[in-house]
């Protein structure tokens, strides 16, 4: 499976974020002075009450909005103006409502949507739409019309219509939400197979936890807190700071060491 490109040890990050600022026009701040790396491969949760910054962020990062202050790169390439056709196939952002992502007739030419407008040959094209289709365990549905498939079915495209771009890093914006046990698990799976950087935007911290080692918490529009996962979930003052609340009887450090990590 031909997801990402290698790169080699001297390589930049697959996300640098330095000093980034945003103002809305009527005079709020919704992110102030943020600074975060992120080396390639690795999975990151984004954690945060709401208005804490997180949504702002990650459109920052494939340029849907413009910063104030400050930069982003991916793989070494400045998110900017000039730069976005290729900024927006580096990085792939999956919202939370997959119909916001899925507007054609088909699984196909949703897949094959964004590949096609990168000027690809139909065969290239064709490739692409397997891979990404049998990454997201959907291959069988490759003739299906979208709004016939399950929520979670519909979210699994949404996935591949990213994969097919061939990006460096996958954004998902609550990937979780909506999703039955079943469906919850099987997308986890999925994430956790894919050999290209992760950013997970989530309130479902024990997801965070089982998908991702690092995690850093926005509040405020900045970070005040980045570290191992289980280490954050488990420091109940920086949580009980930030808004932030595990399900009833859920330890963290217990999950993590059940696991064997």
């Amino acid at each position: 499976m031909t997801l990402s490109t290698a790169r080699g040890p001297s390589a930049p990050p697959a996300l640098e974020v330095r000093d980034l600022a945003f103002r809305y026009p009527d005079g709020t701040d919704a992110l102030a002075g943020i600074d975060l790396v992120v080396d390639d491969g690795e999975r990151i949760a984004v954690l945060g009450p709401n208005g804490a910054g997180k949504t702002t962020l990650v459109l920052h990062l494939n340029g849907i909005r413009t910063p104030t202050n400050g930069s982003v790169t991916v793989t070494g390439l400045a998110v900017a103006k000039a730069n976005l056709r290729e900024i927006r196939r580096r990085v792939g952002v999956v919202f939370q409502d997959p119909d916001d992502q899925l507007f054609m007739p088909t699984v196909r030419e949703d897949v094959a949507f964004g590949p096609a407008n990168l000027g690809l040959d139909r065969d290239e094209i064709d490739v692409r739409v397997a891979e990404a289709l049998a990454a997201v365990g959907m291959a069988h549905a490759i003739d299906r019309v979208p709004h016939h498939l399950s929520f979670g079915e519909r979210r699994r495209v949404a996935v591949a219509t990213v994969l097919s771009m061939r990006p460096s890093v996958l954004v998902l914006d609550e990937p979780s939400s909506n999703l039955d046990p079943t469906a919850r698990r099987e997308l986890a799976e999925i994430v956790l197979a894919l050999p290209i950087t992760i950013v997970l935007v989530t309130h479902d911290l024990p997801y965070a936890l089982q998908l991702c080692e690092r995690a850093v918490v926005l509040n405020g529009g900045r970070v005040v807190a980045d570290g191992p996962t289980h280490l954050l979930l488990a420091d109940r003052e920086m949580m009980a700071a930030n808004r932030l609340e595990l399900p009833f009887g859920f330890d963290p450090l217990s999950v993590r060491s059940s696991r064997g990590d």
